[in-house]
């Protein structure tokens, strides 16, 4: 028997069998799982009548040499001939196979709902993306074990169970990647220009013999999600659509048609990014790797040339396209001076540390994935990781000239915030000794900076603002992109840069668990009933002072270069929206809720329901906008809130109208995730055009999503 039988009831149905029947049914031992060998499935849910999960994290090794491998800057994939493709050559026979075309859309025999000619745009152009196990380094640098208290491991501690004593490499993790890269490879879209992704599943496969882990969709299926292009939702990969995925030696065609929504220039956008959304794996896929980016362009307004200055409609955002590094006869080029962040938190495995939760493990400690990352299917605080990443490079350099860049910032992590500004130091990073493990996340400090740059943002997660905001910080939530045009010529006081100087991007948020970023009062909980009692008291794990240094940016020349970007005092205009009409628009409110006490892992819900596939909680009719409330049922929680299919614009947020909370200044902007602090409401404006099908809303913090906060909605055709 394939050890993917062993999975196939979802998670749902296995809780409703309980006990022992649970591995009875998948055929497991109701002993405690022996440690994933190579290529094998991970262990199923335990079944000795303990706790659903122990919510423990690692100290993860400390990287001794941070700030010494170069930012791996993205290139573009590049287009191919469909009809060059082959089924991978270890693909079963049974397998459907055949090549792009409007009347099949996966190996089920789907179809699209919507082709290019229909809509008279182009056909489009092929890319072929394939899911592979693959090895991931994120750093170069020897790493030192540590123990909780951030002290080194020693021999007398090897008796305790640790594995490693002293400095060593650290070992490749094992991903789920696009490619087989992290984060996988960038597609470099323009609107007016569709494109067709293949996606094949090649999970089961398993060439250099990786340990998987435990952790990752058991059924090693994917579902890939363009983050939040306007798609139909056969393509859109959302869970209700298709809550099975795409298993093992399965395919999809996702078309992504470049097309505004209602062709109106006014909802372009700027930054997708796909990632996975397998129902209740999302967070476990994303972290385990599979993510990609996607900006796009406007070949009218915002097509990355900022030379072309006879165009009178370009905006010249900073960006020169160039060929150079790129294969022989690449037909998209880079775009220079234009450079996705994408920031990810992890967490590696310390030997010590006890895996259990509702997925794999009963409490027992992997000393072989030691310097692995480490993930936890959490549904009480949420996941955060104490190593930060850019690019999936923990710590990296990059080299700027003394010109303006354009900035594409993308929270990719399972639930920390971030809070982005720009530093000198003296002094420079030193380490975090603090012997409370929350006070040594990031693991590193800037203790002495001080602000050097301002920046202006021009985009958010819906695409260009109406106007350029000049910001001292930006705060990045998970699944949120915010761009922003930075000149390295000069510092805040006028003064000019030289070679050689260094700006540190540093994160000032800290936030310890998933719940909210940390303050220095924390909500007293009754230990009884885990109810807030109302009362504040102060919190332990709080840092005053928090200033974690991400990525090291260093002038690399004297002279000026060429630089015929600039930043306009106007961006894209919004649509108008008819508020006489807003009170005649359908309306509808979504509250999100903790839920508890409804057992197994539905611990959070929207309306007192968690997710279920094809139970719809709303029914919009194409062409017909609507006007949802939105609010966060308290608890002190954050939740980003994302909604699939079309960007909202905010209306009022805790009854103050756009734009005046100075907290959330884009919010004038289009977006497609809502950043809702603890009990905060928004009012929005929706629309559903082009398509109809099911889709779904939930929380981004992919903890929450993948237990049950997330409810599907069904556009109806007009």
């Amino acid at each position: 028997m394939d050890t993917r039988d062993a999975f196939k009831l979802n998670r749902r149905d296995l809780f409703k069998l309980g006990g022992g029947a649970i591995a009875a049914a998948a055929g497991l031992s109701t002993s405690a799982p022996t440690p994933a060998s190579a290529g094998q499935a991970m262990p199923g849910p335990c079944a000795d009548g303990g706790p659903l999960y122990i919510e423990a994290f690692p100290a993860s090794p400390r990287i001794l040499e941070p700030f010494k491998d170069e930012l791996p800057v993205p290139l573009p994939l590049q287009p191919t001939n469909p009809n060059t493709w082959v089924k991978p050559v270890n693909w079963s026979g049974g397998s459907y196979w055949d090549r792009p075309s409007p009347s099949c859309q996966d190996s089920d025999f789907g179809s699209h709902q919507i082709w290019t000619s229909q809509l008279s745009l182009p056909d489009p152009i092929y890319y072929r993306i394939q899911l592979k196990l693959a090895e991931h380094r994120f750093t170069t640098s020897k790493v030192r074990a540590i123990k909780k208290d951030g002290t080194p491991v020693t021999a007398a501690d090897a008796a305790l169970g640790y594995p490693i004593v002293g400095d060593q490499s650290l070992p490749g993790s094992t991903i789920y990647g696009f490619n087989g890269t992290f984060p996988g490879p960038m597609i470099r879209a323009s609107y007016g220009q569709p494109c067709s992704v293949r996606f094949e599943n090649l999970l089961g496969e398993n060439p250099l013999g990786l340990d998987r882990n435990d952790f990752g969709s058991p059924e090693w299926g994917f579902l890939t999600h363009l983050h939040n292009a306007h798609t139909a939702c056969e393509s859109d990969g959302n869970p209700n659509y298709r809550p099975t995925g795409y298993r093992p030696e399965q395919w999809c065609d996702n078309l992504y048609l470049n097309y505004p929504a209602g062709n109106d220039p006014a909802e372009k956008q700027s930054f997708f990014w796909f990632h996975d959304h397998f129902m209740h794996h999302t967070g476990a896929n994303v972290y385990k790797g599979m993510v990609g980016l996607f900006p796009i362009y406007d070949p009218v307004m915002d097509y990355g040339n900022e030379n072309d200055t006879r165009n009178r409609s370009n905006l010249r955002l900073p960006g020169v396209p160039s060929f150079a590094g790129l294969p022989s006869g690449a037909t998209i080029p880079k775009i220079d001076y234009d450079i996705p962040l994408a920031f990810y938190d992890c967490c590696f495995d310390d030997g010590v540390t006890p895996h259990r939760d509702a997925h794999n493990g009963c409490g027992e400690s992997h000393p072989e994935w030691w310097g692995k990352t480490f993930f936890r299917h959490l549904p009480n605080h949420g996941f955060v990781g104490d190593v930060f990443t850019t690019n999936c490079v923990a710590y990296p350099v990059l080299r700027v000239k003394r010109r303006k860049y354009r900035l594409r910032l993308l929270g990719a992590s399972i639930a920390r915030i971030y809070d982005f500004m720009f530093m000198t130091s003296s002094d420079g990073p030193q380490v975090a000794t603090d012997p409370n493990p929350a006070k040594r996340q990031g693991q590193y400090r800037i203790r002495d900076g001080e602000q050097c740059l301002t920046f202006t943002q021009v985009a958010n997660d819906g695409g260009l603002l109406p106007f350029p905001i000049v910001r001292n910080s930006v705060e990045i939530w998970p699944a949120k992109r915010r761009e922003i045009i930075v000149d390295f010529s000069k510092y805040i006081d006028g003064s000019p840069t030289a070679k050689d100087e260094v700006i540190w991007l540093v994160n000032t948020k800290q936030m310890t668990n998933g719940r909210k970023p940390t303050e220095p009062l924390m909500q007293e909980v009754d230990p009884t009933t885990g109810l807030p009692t109302g009362r504040f008291v102060p919190d332990p794990d709080f840092e005053p002072g928090f200033c974690v240094p991400m990525l090291k940016i260093i002038i690399d020349s004297d002279d000026m270069v060429p630089d015929n970007s600039r930043i306009p005092t106007s961006l894209r205009p919004l649509a108008v929206i008819n508020s006489k009409k807003l009170k005649t628009l359908p309306t509808r409110e979504f509250t999100l809720q903790r839920g508890g006490t409804l057992g197994g892992e539905d611990e959070w819900l929207i309306n007192g329901e968690g997710f279920h596939p094809n139970h719809n909680l709303a029914f919009p009719t194409t062409g017909v906008p609507e006007v949802w409330t939105v609010r966060n049922g308290g608890g002190g929680w954050v939740h980003p809130m994302h909604l699939h299919f079309e960007e909202h614009r905010i209306i009022t947020r805790n009854g103050v109208p756009t734009g005046l909370d100075p907290k959330h200044p884009d919010d004038n902007g289009r977006e497609d995730v809502i950043a809702l602090e603890p009990g905060e409401e928004v009012v929005l404006y929706r629309n559903f055009r082009t398509f109809s099908g099911p889709y779904v809303a939930h929380c981004h913090n992919l903890a929450h999503e993948d237990h049950n906060m997330m409810f599907g909605f069904q556009v109806l055709p007009g």
